[in-house]
């Protein structure tokens, strides 16, 4: 249920918590793509994140508060940084992170704030919903989520698997593709073919080779070479 507008100034304590929320977590996301420095890109990415559950707690969503807090925060980041510390991703500043585009990646992303920006306000520029206690808890999510939202929800579930499975895929570094009869591969991972008797070892010295190949020369007119 939406009530009118009030006033926007003076504003309310929990109007002023909220937008100093909001600041902080502009101001961390523009320093997570700013940065040339990957884990210091992943612990700005923590602060976004953490200030985002705060604006949840304030607009009464608890739930999806701390959902934000123990999946993204305690989950994601974790696992960003676990994938670079196993892929021995450089830590340090890297030219390699900056990207040739950023004028037009500039230019594309506050074209695209400022079209979500007048969405928003626009369709909610005479609406106001007041801050009741209880409405974010887990009940009301819960019934609203697999009441209206189920097909959507299973949707979305479906969706996370398939980019799970594509990503052990991409990451196994085992998988080939098979040739017509299954040769090819096998001879790729197994062990180097033996060399004929007599030939001499290309990693032994010259004298060595000379050696072996004078022993196991032919004489000419069919003559044995032992005694």
């Amino acid at each position: 249920m939406t009530t009118p507008v009030p006033p926007f100034f003076p504003p309310t304590g929990q109007e002023i918590v909220l937008i100093l929320l909001g600041v902080v977590a502009i101001g961390s996301a523009l320093l997570v793509v700013t940065t040339r420095q990957l884990v210091h890109a992943a612990l700005w990415l923590v602060l976004a994140f953490g200030a985002l559950a705060g604006c949840y707690l304030v607009l009464t969503a608890e739930f999806v508060a701390w959902v934000q807090v123990l999946i993204y925060v305690g989950a994601v980041i974790v696992l960003l940084l676990f994938g670079i510390m196993l892929t021995r991703a450089p830590i340090g500043r890297t030219a390699d992170l900056d990207s040739g585009n950023r004028k037009v990646a500039v230019v594309v992303a506050l074209a695209t704030a400022g079209v979500l920006v007048t969405v928003v306000i626009d369709g909610f520029r005479h609406a106001y919903t007041p801050l009741e206690p209880g409405a974010g808890a887990a009940k009301e999510l819960g019934t609203s989520v697999f009441r209206n939202w189920v097909l959507p929800f299973e949707a979305l579930s479906v969706l996370l698997l398939a980019a799970l499975i594509g990503a052990i895929v991409l990451s196994r570094t085992d998988i080939r593709p098979m040739g017509s009869s299954g040769t090819e591969a096998r001879g790729a991972d197994g062990p180097p073919p033996s060399a004929p008797p007599g030939a001499a070892d290309p990693g032994a010295p010259p004298g060595a080779r000379d050696d072996a190949s004078s022993r196991h020369h032919t004489p000419p007119n069919g003559e044995s070479g032992g005694k």
